[in-house]
């Protein structure tokens, strides 16, 4: 009776210790949580570059350019893990107007319109880092072409992930806004601004410059894409 009792206490003892090997398999694979049937073409645009690095860190002087391309790369590797086609409008960190001579900011916003064109995406995210004169405003900020319903229902979904993201820093709530800034007019297909934070203030400077925040970043966007998706696959 003993021996048959210990037995059975070694044996469900193995099988537990079985378990949790399973459990902590499945937690370190690199499995998404969602993956995309077929290759969704998506573009991501890490705004500015070169000479052009946009706004600066009030406190770091960090380039708003080397923060957009960061979170960008980190965001890339994200979608394709989940079986997303990205194309990349900037993949270093200079920009794409050639020379720097006069009219490079046009030649640069024109190169990065003829990608887009010539990939004919199913999504467009460009990322870029806000500025304000008031050190205290701060959050996420997600623009959308004024008129676009499906940007504006994109715009709302990528919205609510970084809102949810910059509650856990006690930051209030911003709703995606209307605009009409120019690559916002560079394809059919639903495209979408995101203002990861304002280097204006010093909460997000700080956290803009951690790589592990940016990861964080990048999660938060990818997530509403799928957010996105399910909803349009929730239409059909």
């Amino acid at each position: 009776m003993k021996k048959s009792w210990f037995i059975g206490v070694v044996f469900t003892l193995c099988l537990f210790v079985a378990a949790c090997s399973l459990c902590v398999g499945a937690l370190r694979s690199p499995v998404p949580v969602f993956a995309v049937k077929s290759g969704v073409s998506i573009v991501l645009d890490a705004g500015h570059g070169g000479v052009d690095g946009g706004v600066s860190g009030k406190n770091t002087g960090v380039k708003e350019s080397d923060l957009n391309l960061s979170i960008t790369l980190k965001l890339k590797e994200i979608l394709e893990d989940a079986g997303f086609d990205v194309t990349l409008t900037r993949k270093t960190e200079a920009g794409l107007y050639g020379a720097a001579t006069k009219g490079f900011k046009k030649r640069d916003m024109q190169k990065r319109k003829e990608i887009i064109e010539k990939t004919s995406p199913a999504f467009v995210v460009s990322v870029h880092q806000n500025f304000y004169p008031s050190g205290a405003t701060r959050g996420g900020q997600v623009f959308y072409l004024k008129g676009d319903e499906k940007g504006k229902a994109f715009a709302a979904a990528v919205q609510d992930s970084l809102n949810a993201l910059y509650q856990t820093q006690n930051a209030r709530k911003r709703a995606a806004m209307a605009a009409e800034y120019f690559l916002l007019k560079c394809a059919a297909c639903p495209s979408v601004i995101v203002e990861c934070g304002f280097l204006s203030n010093a909460d997000d400077e700080r956290l803009l410059c951690d790589g592990a925040w940016q990861k964080k970043m990048a999660s938060a966007i990818f997530s509403g894409v799928l957010t996105y998706l399910k909803t349009l696959e929730t239409a059909l």
